[in-house]
C-alpha cells in the first residue's frame, strides 16, 4: 500500500473518531452537568456554591416524593404484568397463526408506538370521561380518575412495546422445535410451557423491563388522566418546574435517570444473552 493511499484512509479514521466524541459530547455532556449540580450547594439550580449531599437528603426525607415514587411502583408493576401477558399473547397469535383480519390488528398494535404522546393523551382522557360518566349514571357510583386510569393508560401503550420485542425474538426462533413437540403428541400448552417460553424467555424479559421503563417515565398521558391522590414522581417533578426549579429537582432526576438506565441495560443484557444461548428443549421424560 502507497502512502499516499493510507494517508486518506488515516484521515478518515481521524475524522470518523473526532464526530465519534462530538457525538457522546452532545449526548451525555447535560446528564454529566445534571449529576454534577444535583450535588450544588447553591438553591440556584445552575450556580456551583460548593459539594453537598443535602438536596439527596431533601429527597428521601420528602414526604410527598415517597407518595409519588410509591403510587410510580404500583402503576409499574400492574402495567409490566398485564403488557407481558397480553403482548405475549398478541405477538404469538401475529407470528405463529393466520387469522381473518390479521393485518388490521397488526397496524392497531403499532398505533400507540407512532402517534404522538399529546394525541394519545387527549384519546384516553376523551374516553375515560365519556367512559365514567356513563358508569356513574347507570350504576349511580362515584368513580373517577386515579390510579386504574393511569394503569389502563399505561398498559394501553406498553402492550406494542412488548409485542414488538417478544415478536422479534419469535421471528429468529426455529419453529421446527414447536413442530417436533407436537410430533411427539405434545399439547399445544406443553409445547409452550416446555419449548417455546424458554426459548422466548429474554425477549418477554427484556419487553417487561421496557414497559417499565416507559411507565416509570411517563409524564404527558399520565398528567391527562391521573387524578387526585394518584401522582406519579414523573408528574410531581414537571409540577417543582413551576414552583420553582431548586437542585432537588436535579437530584430526583438523576435518581430517575439512573434506574431508567439500569433497566435499559439490563433488558439488553438479557437479549443478547438470550440470542447467545444455544436452543434447548425441556421435557418431562419420554413421550407416552
Amino acid at each position: 500500500m502507497s502512502e499516499s493511499s493510507a494517508r486518506p484512509r488515516g484521515t478518515t479514521k481521524a475524522l470518523l473518531s473526532v464526530n465519534a466524541v462530538a457525538v457522546y459530547i452532545f449526548f451525555y455532556a447535560p446528564i454529566i452537568l445534571l449529576l454534577i449540580f444535583s450535588f450544588s450547594d447553591n438553591r440556584n439550580v445552575g450556580t456551583w456554591g460548593g459539594f453537598t449531599f443535602d438536596w439527596y437528603r431533601a429527597f428521601a426525607d420528602n414526604e410527598p416524593i415517597q407518595d409519588a415514587i410509591w403510587v410510580s411502583l404500583r402503576v409499574a408493576f400492574i402495567t409490566t404484568v398485564v403488557s407481558v401477558v397480553l403482548g405475549t399473547m398478541a405477538a404469538l397469535a401475529l407470528e405463529r397463526f393466520r387469522f381473518r383480519g390479521q393485518r388490521v390488528f397488526d397496524a392497531l398494535l403499532y398505533l400507540p408506538i407512532i402517534i404522538p404522546d399529546v394525541t394519545m393523551a387527549v384519546m384516553m382522557l376523551l374516553f375515560f370521561s365519556q367512559s365514567i360518566d356513563i358508569a356513574n349514571d347507570l350504576f349511580g357510583t362515584q368513580w373517577g380518575k386515579g390510579l386504574t386510569t393511569i394503569t389502563l393508560s399505561h398498559v394501553a401503550f406498553c402492550i406494542s412495546f412488548v409485542s414488538v420485542v417478544v415478536r422479534a425474538r419469535l421471528n429468529g426462533m426455529d419453529e421446527g422445535l414447536e413442530e417436533a413437540a407436537l410430533d411427539l403428541y405434545a399439547t399445544r400448552w406443553k409445547t409452550f410451557r416446555h419449548v417455546t417460553l424458554p426459548l422466548i424467555a429474554p425477549g418477554v424479559a427484556g419487553g417487561a423491563l421496557l414497559a417499565l421503563t416507559l411507565s416509570l417515565d411517563d409524564v404527558v398521558i399520565t398528567q391527562f388522566v391521573a387524578g387526585p391522590g394518584s401522582t406519579t414522581l414523573p408528574v410531581y417533578v414537571f409540577g417543582l418546574i413551576r414552583r420553582g426549579v431548586t437542585p432537588l429537582i436535579n437530584a430526583v432526576s438523576v435518581v430517575m435517570l439512573v434506574v431508567s438506565i439500569l433497566l435499559v441495560l439490563l433488558s439488553l443484557l438479557l437479549q443478547r444473552r438470550g440470542d447467545r444461548e444455544p436452543a434447548i428443549v425441556a421435557t418431562d421424560g419420554p413421550a407416552a
